[in-house]
């Protein structure tokens, strides 16, 4: 609408430009006429004249008959004045539609439009660099998925040639002790739960590019919600020698859709555990501000680049671009979290500073007025 509104500011200044050189170029056409007519008449006095010269007879008719030709002479002079007039706004029309068919495929090379239209051909060239930009980001974005899915279809078959070949194990050799047969389930059951990760992230891929997240919120207990999904991550953290520094407004409650504010944060804080150093503090803070809830979630970890933290949020970017099976997930996770903490008015950011990874969400109580 903004731009809308902008191109209509440069139409009528356009307009009145031309309106206001047509009646000067009409009015000095006029009084120059005049004044031509006026020197002649003074030239043609000071002069002898035989009656015999045709030039005389000429001038005599012209003088019997000097208001219809003076005004048949500015008759043409306007209608010449006018048409030069209309095909200039018409050439500015020819030279916007085809300007307009260029934005359709933008190109590198630069739009150009007559130094009138100057405004114009700059936020044209504005549009066709951000088309351009647009291009470029969804050309990566749609290589980054493919190349995910051609990573993760790679990655499904090692969890599952390990489930198979545990399974036929087990099948084929019934003797084994008790213990060896305890162990071969458990492995493949891990390889198997990993197989299920992997499958999950198809799912996501193809949720976020063919769903619109919507939100259902209620009134619900804050507090209490993220001490259990605190609680859920203590097995995991376990696993990797971490423990949780952590601070909750016990007490606060929001009006937020649940489900998808608790992907949120199982997003945010399976990322922490992925990147953490082993053995060190994950922090969890949640703190009510006014009428806002603000955290903050951070690790020890190595310290992201700058040129990475700035595309954190981007869908199917990974800070780590290897396959491993520890961090190798659809690149979504973030993205996500970032959608759905924004449909409830609010904002997330990351910080990487002296090889502590940070995230700050700053979420409205009540996100009623939003929906």
């Amino acid at each position: 609408m903004e731009g809308n509104n902008y191109f209509v500011r440069i139409r009528s200044q356009l307009c009145r430009q031309i309106w206001l050189q047509y009646l000067l170029t009409m009015m000095g056409a006029t009084a120059g006429f005049f004044l031509l007519v006026f020197f002649s008449w003074m030239i043609a006095q000071s002069l002898v004249w035989q009656a015999e010269d045709p030039l005389y007879q000429l001038l005599h008719w012209v003088k019997e008959n000097l208001l219809l030709v003076g005004l048949s002479v500015l008759l043409v002079l306007w209608g010449v004045i006018t048409y030069f007039f209309i095909r200039r706004p018409l050439r500015y029309l020819d030279d916007m539609i085809y300007a307009s068919k260029r934005l359709a495929s933008p190109s590198e090379t630069p739009i150009v439009l007559p130094q009138a239209m100057k405004p114009i051909e700059d936020e044209m060239n504005l549009i066709r660099e951000q088309a351009l930009r647009n291009r470029f980001l969804a050309r990566e974005a749609e290589q980054r998925k493919n190349d995910l899915i051609v990573y993760l279809a790679h990655d499904l078959k090692t969890p599952l040639t390990s489930v198979i070949g545990y399974l036929t194990l087990l099948y084929d050799e019934p003797q084994i002790s008790p213990a060896l047969q305890s162990h071969y389930t458990e492995i493949a059951l891990r390889k198997a739960e990993r197989l299920e990760d992997l499958i999950n992230e198809f799912f996501d891929i193809t949720r976020f590019n063919l769903t619109a997240i919507t939100l259902e919120p209620e009134q619900i207990h804050l507090g209490r919600m993220l001490e259990q999904i605190l609680f859920e991550f203590d097995p995991i953290l376990k696993e990797k020698g971490l423990w949780w520094e952590k601070r909750i407004d016990k007490e606060a409650e929001v009006f937020w859709d649940p489900d998808k504010m608790e992907r949120v944060f199982d997003n945010l804080i399976r990322n922490a555990i992925s990147y953490s150093y082993p053995n060190s503090a994950v922090s969890f803070v949640m703190e009510t501000k006014n009428d806002r809830i603000e955290i903050r979630i951070q690790n020890r970890g190595k310290t992201i680049p700058k040129e990475k933290l700035c595309r954190i949020f981007e869908q199917f970017y990974r800070i780590d671009s290897s396959r491993s099976s520890k961090t190798g997930y659809a690149g979504l996770g973030l993205a996500i979290a970032k959608q759905i903490v924004e449909l409830h008015g609010g904002t997330v950011d990351a910080e990487s500073v002296d090889e502590a990874i940070s995230f700050f969400l700053s979420i409205p109580k009540d996100c009623k007025k939003i929906v």
